[in-house]
């Protein structure tokens, strides 16, 4: 899957889909999402390392469930970037006609490779994906950063507000 990012240098960031040889570097792109994002919610201290250990058996058994899509960008040495979609098949109703929900979780790219339409590409192979399921909303938490780009590709703030429990 070749998507071309419009990036101002003509540059094409290649995308595909993830394989379970790609489950280490996925496992250390998504740690290093958490320490970027920082602060006790992401990073909390009673993490322990058994995290990492139960992340890598969750997507080693999702990278073929028809609910999810992983999609990487290759770096020379490992995984530059990748990004997770889901689909949540919640009860339709007025706003949310099929019941059907997107989310995107953690695109990320790895410091060396950023400000090359990495993200970009992720991100529209996730649209892609979402539109060939017929999701009626997608939904995505943005870091400062990354909010530009989210906004570009027409992400509006959302109109529910936003609370969580836990136990």
């Amino acid at each position: 899957m070749e998507k071309d990012t419009g990036h101002p240098t003509g540059h094409r960031t290649d995308v595909r889909q993830a394989v379970e040889d790609d489950v280490a570097e996925l496992v250390r792109l998504r740690a290093l999402l958490f320490e970027t994002l920082g602060g006790d919610f992401f990073n909390p201290s009673s993490a322990g390392e058994d995290w990492r250990e139960n992340l890598a058996a969750v997507l080693k058994e999702q990278l073929t469930a028809d609910a999810v899509r992983i999609i990487v960008v290759d770096g020379d040495n490992g995984l530059a970037a990748c990004g997770i979609g889901t689909v949540e098949q919640r009860l339709p109703g007025p706003h949310l006609r099929n019941g059907r929900i997107g989310h995107v979780i953690g695109v990320v790219t790895d410091p060396a490779y950023r400000r090359r339409g990495h993200s970009r590409a992720i991100m529209e192979g996730l649209l892609d994906w979402f539109r060939e399921r017929e999701v009626a909303r997608v939904d995505l938490y943005a870091s400062h950063a990354g909010e530009p780009l989210y906004r570009e590709l027409g992400f509006v703030d959302h109109p529910d507000p936003s609370l969580y429990w836990r136990p």
